[in-house]
């Protein structure tokens, strides 16, 4: 089979599209027949090294994706040759063929596309935890979302909104500006510079009682300590990602003498079992199907011209998801 593999660190140069020994069927694993795969920055991460990776030489990226069962491994029950499945957490997915554990198989109804549901798992998945455990947001909440023009962004602002909540979002350009606007934001602000955060003010000033939001989602790290600013009293920060690098240290005094709550998030510690991904992936093909969850088209590459779509994702031009197609 044909897969897209590198042996050394480095940049985009350093992918190969060539043949691989096909998977093997294996006890309670399913062999998929890949119909599009989901790129992510974790697969430039691994692809620069700074990740760890097992094994050795040829590394396979790729973790996201969907297809059709082509082969059923011994011991596997309620899934049979033919059925359409996706996976947001399995190995080696940048192949035409992968092999694919009974647990980590997520049906696929009929109603979602290969390509909706490649570009909406993991972000997806991570959306859902974040507005239902991380903190359940309600009806009238006022949330401010970090990044809310990234795929994560969009899709925790369209979950909010379905729940009935006012949404403040915050990106880094006017370009980002209207995606985060079209993605259903009530407002969206652009990040200061330097030690320009006039973000936080007038964050504040948006909240209806003047004195801030009831929930920060920050994936930036760098803006924890804004992120506390902009939140009221009796509020809460969800630190979830570093893409702006290490936050601060939070100081516990600080909690206590404004009663606000910092709490992490993780998806894998969220989704520990199949019941977990299958119940969650559900809920977001219902929020899908009836209109309330909306995923833009995503960027084609043929899993061929995976450097192409390696340096595109760099690039940070792209808003939307990208796919590499076998």
């Amino acid at each position: 089979m044909k897969a897209l593999v590198f042996d050394r660190f480095g940049g985009p140069e350093v992918l190969e599209f060539r043949d691989i020994p096909e998977p093997q069927p294996a006890l309670g694993t399913v062999i998929v027949r890949m119909k599009a795969i989901g790129l992510n920055f974790a697969d430039v991460y691994r692809r620069k090294g700074n990740y760890h990776l097992a094994g050795e030489p040829p590394y396979i990226l790729g973790y996201e994706g969907a297809g059709v069962i082509e082969n059923v491994g011994y011991g596997v029950e309620g899934l049979r040759e033919g059925d359409r499945i996706a996976f947001a957490d399995v190995p080696f997915a940048n192949a035409e063929l992968v092999s694919v554990p009974v647990e980590r198989a997520i049906p696929l109804p009929d109603s979602i596309t290969f390509e909706q549901a490649a570009s909406l798992l993991l972000q997806g998945l991570t959306a859902h935890y974040l507005v239902h455990d991380s903190y359940r947001v309600l009806a009238g909440d006022e949330v401010l979302v970090h990044a809310a023009a990234g795929g994560v962004g969009q899709l925790l602002t369209q979950l909010c909104k379905a729940k009935g909540a006012r949404v403040l979002g915050l990106t880094s350009s006017d370009a980002k500006r209207e995606k985060a606007l079209h993605a259903g934001a009530d407002e969206v602000l652009l990040y200061g510079s330097g030690v320009d955060r006039h973000w936080v003010k007038a964050a504040r000033d948006w909240s209806s009682n003047g004195k801030g939001v009831k929930v920060a989602y920050d994936s930036v790290g760098s803006t924890l300590m804004d992120s506390f600013s902009a939140v009221r009293i009796k509020g809460v920060v969800v630190f979830y990602g570093m893409a702006g690098g290490d936050p601060q240290h939070v100081d516990p005094r600080m909690l206590m003498d404004t009663s606000k709550t910092l709490t992490g998030g993780d998806l894998w510690n969220h989704i520990t079992t199949r019941q977990d991904r299958v119940e969650r992936s559900e809920a977001l093909f219902t929020e899908l199907h009836e209109g309330r969850l909306r995923v833009d088209m995503p960027t084609t590459f043929p899993l061929s011209e995976g450097k192409q779509a390696h340096r595109l994702l760099e690039s940070r031009a792209s808003t939307g998801k990208i796919l590499l197609i076998p």
